[in-house]
């Protein structure tokens, strides 16, 4: 199975229509897709503490599970129920496909380390004595407020978002044009980062929207739980809630970003949606 596949550039505004239509297909299949996520950062919690070598497995499974989202999206598009069946379906094309998928999450799970070891470096530890300081029973304020002052977090953050997105850039479409278009490696990791330079306005917009959605729902959250005197117990299951379905309708969006810069551009519509959908 090989599509062919066009690098377009969209407007700007496809930024939103991707988070848009994220939205809308999990209103088509909310358990199925939800209960995707949740069993994905279950595994990718619980394993690494039962064996702490299968947290570096865990990151290199992180290309897979993008890719598995898309194919779900895809299912769902067609009126089919996703199953979990969807995070091996790209090991099972063709032995070149599985091992370039391999080989990308291995690739991918390497960057990340150095990244992070990176930032690292450059924060002298600061980041790690700002937990110690948080983690404690009663934490010193004056500690803490005088731990993120240190110019040594700020620059150690700057390195480690730098270096995150640009890897990210990477490999954002990269599973998938191996998937679909049967490219190798370096040219799946070169079209990545193609389509999104391509594309960064939409890709900026799409950014910017989530954070902005993201901060507009945490402070509407803290503000009916203030309203309503709501215990912190209840407080913690309405934000984890909230923060499942943010985030499965945010991997359910990533079909749309991937189809407009490559394939046959997004929908304006859904299928099966009318004009007022």
């Amino acid at each position: 199975m090989t599509m062919s596949l066009h690098l377009q550039t969209v407007p700007a505004r496809n930024g939103l229509l991707w988070l848009r239509h994220g939205f809308k297909v999990l209103q088509r299949r909310p358990l199925g897709l939800t209960g995707l996520y949740a069993m994905t950062v279950t595994l990718g919690l619980l394993l690494p503490m039962l064996l702490p070598p299968l947290g570096f497995v865990t990151l290199m499974a992180l290309p897979l599970v993008s890719l598995g989202f898309m194919l779900a999206t895809h299912l769902v598009l067609q009126k089919l129920v996703p199953t979990p069946s969807v995070f091996i379906a790209p090991l099972k094309l063709t032995p070149e496909r599985r091992k370039t998928q391999l080989w990308l999450g291995l690739i991918y799970a390497l960057l990340m380390t150095l990244a992070v070891m990176a930032a690292q470096t450059i924060d002298g530890g600061a980041f790690g004595d700002l937990q110690e300081l948080m983690q404690q029973d009663k934490p010193n304020q004056e500690a803490i407020a005088a731990a993120l002052a240190d110019p040594r977090l700020f620059w150690g953050g700057v390195t480690l978002g730098l270096l995150v997105t640009l890897i990210s850039a990477a490999f954002w479409h990269a599973p998938a044009l191996v998937h679909w278009g049967g490219q190798g490696l370096m040219q799946a990791l070169f079209s990545s980062c193609l389509g999104v330079w391509r594309n960064k306005a939409a890709f900026a917009l799409n950014g910017l929207a989530w954070i902005g959605l993201l901060i507009a729902t945490s402070m509407l959250t803290g503000v009916v739980a203030g309203l309503l005197s709501l215990p912190a117990s209840l407080m913690a299951m309405l934000a984890l809630t909230l923060g499942l379905v943010l985030s499965t309708a945010f991997y359910s969006s990533l079909y749309f970003s991937f189809v407009d810069c490559f394939m046959f551009g997004a929908p304006r519509e859904l299928p099966g949606e009318n004009s007022a959908g």
